[in-house]
């Protein structure tokens, strides 16, 4: 609940679901502003600094901006994917042009993987099961 706010302004400044945002910091950062990967990527959704900068965010260790270029990010990406919500997150975690690429999630373990969480998550948050597979 510590970053509630920011979530909520996020989600509605960029018409997002905000099991979706919840879902991506948990994976990404496990709620930790201060998290920074092995590739670079800072705070609670990770931001790239080339992203962080595209997305306007000056101090990517900031809660609020951080969550708010990520949620920009991903609005960004669901508008490249007609809010196709697997290809969103797919393009979050491998970027958007692997997933043009191969036309769907891209075949990398790590990116399968993070869908799968991501959406495990997202569903958890939303307190709904996901949908059943044909």
């Amino acid at each position: 609940t510590r970053y509630d706010e920011f979530i909520r302004e996020a989600a509605q400044l960029y018409q997002l679901p905000e099991a979706l945002l919840r879902a991506v910091i948990r994976q990404e950062s496990d709620f930790n502003p201060y998290s920074v990967s092995s590739s670079g990527a800072i705070g609670l959704m990770q931001l790239l600094p080339s992203t962080a900068m595209s997305m306007t965010v000056t101090d990517p260790f900031d809660p609020r901006q951080n969550i708010l270029g990520g949620a920009r990010y991903l609005r960004v990406l669901a508008n490249s994917f007609n809010g196709d919500i697997v290809l969103t997150v797919a393009a979050y975690n491998a970027g958007g042009g692997a997933v043009i690429r191969y036309g769907a999630v891209p075949p990398y373990e790590e990116t399968q993987h993070y869908v799968r969480q991501v959406l495990r998550y997202y569903y958890e948050y939303r307190g709904s099961p996901p949908p059943q597979r044909p």
